[in-house]
């Protein structure tokens, strides 16, 4: 069985379910959590996390979907599972009951002898719903039992799928898959045409085929059951696609837990904590990634972890920073804003700011014109940072090098304390070594202690020889 699993929940049961099933068409965290290729194909099931995270849904062949459920359901004996009677996919004939500010709630007939209902927003009806208007619809998207919502309805008749969708209204796309599938051996059944996903786009021309030809057996499925019926009374028509609910409760999601520890690393109450909400699932994110990033013992001190850090809060390639320059004295400017147009995850970003015309650049002595760019690129706990200044054809107008206190990049901006001394490389490439004085003058007014200063003067040392 190919199953496909996505959400909070991939890791553990990607763990669980591989011994037994092929897991396919894996999202790239899982490619990379696990030692294993995953290949792209048709999948007989996915397992997909609910909404409120409290549990997963399955659905596909009705097969593969009931043995699948009964395997999740040995996570913990407060797992519990449900068939769907209303699964994505399904047809209805149904009738509007009750008229709401953004749409319908429509009697689906009954199924199993439990009576369902839908709700069908207006955008996707042609025309006014009234009460006792009656409408061929599909499931669009399917609730879990525990919740309070009904499944959403639409007029459009769709087979959904992992690889490709067909529609029975439109659905071309001039993607380049879409113009490989032209050279498939299958094509879609007469009414209905493809959308291709962009899973499609590593999958094999087997993989496609396989995908299309399994669509057009449900399309089949759906056109044998939509004939014109002169008494169009609720009821369900065609379920092309099973579908189950399983809910985890807290002794299963402690169970997953311990799985997911196999593979990668997991605070205790994983999946106890994401459950809860979108702030905490990111929060777990952040503190696990903090825990099993590699750290670098110097000096007695444990690396920082900017990767994880910046990845989570910023800044990266299209954020804006301002550039916070300290002085000794205490008082803080800022020297510009600019823009993020490189990141490295092991420590450092490139910012580029467009310059204004007038005056000269400090220490240089080189005039300033409308369109330079200036160019640093910072570096987290780095001494000193480099900006190459640029006229707007490109040609070098000179480097100033900065002498600064450790500096850190945080979300929006970059902040360090100037320690006066700076180098600076003119255009024809004469490295001078500027404002000693400066500094001598800090430590004398006591702003800046003499081991501070004796730190500033070797690295401006350490960069004059370097430039």
């Amino acid at each position: 069985m190919n199953v496909r699993i996505r959400g909070i929940y991939a890791t553990a049961l990607t763990e669980l379910l591989r011994a037994d099933y092929q897991v396919v068409s894996a999202s790239r965290p899982i490619r990379d959590r696990f030692e294993e290729s995953f290949d792209v194909d048709v999948a007989d099931a996915t397992v997909r996390t609910t909404d409120d995270r409290e549990g997963v849904g399955v659905s596909g062949d009705p097969d593969a979907v009931s043995e699948l459920v009964d395997g999740l359901a040995a996570v913990s004996r407060d797992t519990l599972r449900w068939r769907d009677p209303v699964p994505v996919g399904a047809v209805f004939d149904g009738e509007v009951r009750e008229t709401l500010g953004s749409g319908a709630i429509v009697e689906l007939g009954s199924v199993d002898g439990q009576p369902v209902s839908g709700f069908l927003p207006y955008d996707r009806v042609d025309g006014y719903v009234n009460e006792g208007d009656r409408y061929r619809l599909q499931i669009a998207s399917a609730e879990p039992p525990w919740s309070d919502d009904r499944p959403t309805l639409a007029t459009d008749l769709r087979v959904p799928g992992g690889l490709v969708e067909l529609r029975r209204r439109g659905g071309d796309s001039m993607s380049e898959t879409a113009r490989l599938a032209d050279i498939l051996p299958v094509d879609p059944i007469e009414g209905w045409k493809p959308r291709w996903s962009s899973a499609a786009d590593d999958a094999s021309l087997d993989a496609m085929a396989d995908a299309l030809e399994r669509a057009n057996e449900r399309a089949k499925d759906i056109d044998g059951a939509i004939a014109p019926r002169d008494d169009a009374t609720p009821g369900r028509l065609v379920a092309p696609i099973a579908g189950a609910w399983v809910w985890f409760g807290r002794e299963g999601r402690f169970e997953l837990d311990d799985v997911r520890r196999r593979v990668e690393t997991t605070m205790a109450g994983h999946h106890r904590t994401k459950a809860a909400t979108n702030a905490a699932s990111a929060a777990v994110d952040f503190v696990e990634a903090i825990c099993s990033s590699s750290v670098d013992v110097a000096d007695g001190d444990v690396g920082f972890p900017f990767a994880v850090v910046a990845r989570q809060f910023g800044p990266t390639v299209g954020d804006t920073v301002a550039i916070r320059h300290g002085k000794p004295s205490g008082r803080t400017i800022t020297l510009g804003r600019g823009e993020v147009t490189e990141f490295d995850p092991t420590g450092s970003i490139t910012v580029e700011r467009e310059m204004t015309g007038g005056g000269t650049y400090d220490a240089l002595g080189v005039e300033r014109t409308t369109g330079d760019v200036a160019t640093t690129t910072f570096v987290e706990g780095r001494w000193w940072y480099a900006t190459v200044y640029r006229s707007a054809d490109g040609e070098r107008r000179g480097t100033y090098v900065n002498v600064c206190t450790p500096v850190e990049i945080f979300p929006r901006s970059v902040r360090y304390v100037d320690l006066h001394v700076d180098v600076v490389k003119g255009p024809e490439g004469e490295v001078r070594r500027v404002d000693d004085d400066e500094l001598d003058a800090a430590v004398d007014a006591g702003s800046v202690s003499e081991p501070l200063a004796e730190r500033a003067r070797t690295v401006a040392s350490s960069i004059e020889n370097a430039l």
